[in-house]
């Protein structure tokens, strides 16, 4: 009789942390089939599961305060405004991956996103999009076994990637691809079809 109620409450407590896994956020994208499988803390620390934005077309880019692209959070911001009401979400992952041009805190990322540029796009807490610390979301995005048409390394800062309602990568625009410009426009467009 003891065995069977250790046997029983060892069930439970496995089922039990087996749901709490399915709540955690990612470690690892091996086993991610799409975007909507991660969960990022956003500039605020609080946990955005990326299925929030299922139906929805969505441009993922890592951003950098202190960079030469820097000024393309008002083009972001400008196609943000433009296309929102049809369905595209932009979100913008703050990364110090190059030369060290996103130094600030998430405080100051906040600030200096608000003030300079009016950002109203979602932007999330600084991680790392390239190395051995690779946020689980973007070694999914360059992974080539995960991504075979898109993926390799980020390049620099304001690498762009375009996922389609079905959370299908279906776009991908390096650093001087202007977020305004025709060839992102015209993807955009196409995908929110």
């Amino acid at each position: 009789m003891k065995s069977k109620i250790v046997l029983a409450a060892m069930i439970l407590v496995c089922s039990g942390l087996a749901s709490i896994a399915k709540e955690m956020p990612m470690g690892g994208g091996d086993e991610a089939k799409s975007i909507y499988d991660f969960t990022l803390k956003d500039i605020e620390g609080k946990d955005v599961k990326l299925s929030s934005f299922k139906g929805k077309v969505v441009m993922l880019v890592n951003v950098a305060s202190k960079c030469g692209f820097t000024p393309q959070y008002e083009g972001l911001q400008k196609v943000y405004a433009k296309y929102q009401g049809q369905g595209l979400v932009i979100l913008g992952f703050p990364a110090n991956n190059f030369m060290g041009q996103e130094p600030g805190t998430n405080e100051e990322i906040k600030t200096f996103c608000s003030t300079k540029y009016n950002v109203t796009f979602p932007i999330f807490s600084k991680i790392s999009v390239k190395g051995p610390d690779i946020n689980p979301l973007y070694k999914f995005l360059t992974d080539k076994t995960t991504d075979p048409d898109f993926g390799g390394d980020i390049s620099w800062n304001f690498n762009k990637f375009l996922v389609d309602r079905n959370g299908r990568i279906i776009a991908r625009f390096n650093s001087p691809e202007k977020p305004e410009g025709e060839k992102v426009t015209q993807a955009i467009e196409t995908a929110l079809k």
